[in-house]
């Protein structure tokens, strides 16, 4: 059964960290591209950021995440992690990670396999 499951939302301060993680099963981690994803309240889900498969040589960032959040993944725990830093009030969103079987860093809503989403809120 393919599965992918999100954690490491919470409430945190603006200003503050947050790294949240997903894991994967069901599939060989490194034949899939991850992306992560989030949605606000009453606004369409946006991808911020995506890794290549295997290695995860190739990542890409949103423009409004760049220099402050980092993706990666660790291929021995099938494990995809999202370091969110100096977060702000317009990062709170449910945040998805998604994996398709793509070698490239893969943008767009293409995925084929989703998680059930993390929330996010940053509010001081």
């Amino acid at each position: 059964q393919l599965q992918l499951v999100e954690s490491g939302g919470g409430l945190v301060q603006p200003g503050g960290s947050l790294r949240l993680s997903c894991v994967v099963s069901g599939f060989t981690f490194t034949d899939y591209a991850i992306g992560w994803f989030r949605q606000a309240p009453g606004k369409e889900r946006e991808q911020v950021s995506c890794i290549s498969s295997s290695k995860g040589d190739s990542t890409y960032y949103a423009d409004d995440v760049k220099g402050r959040f980092t993706i990666s993944r660790d291929n021995a725990k099938n494990t995809a992690y999202l370091q969110m830093n100096t977060l702000k009030p317009e990062d709170t969103a449910d945040y998805y990670c998604a994996a398709d079987r793509w070698t490239g860093c893969l943008w767009g809503e293409a995925y084929e396999y989703w998680g059930q989403g993390t929330q996010v809120s940053v509010s001081s």
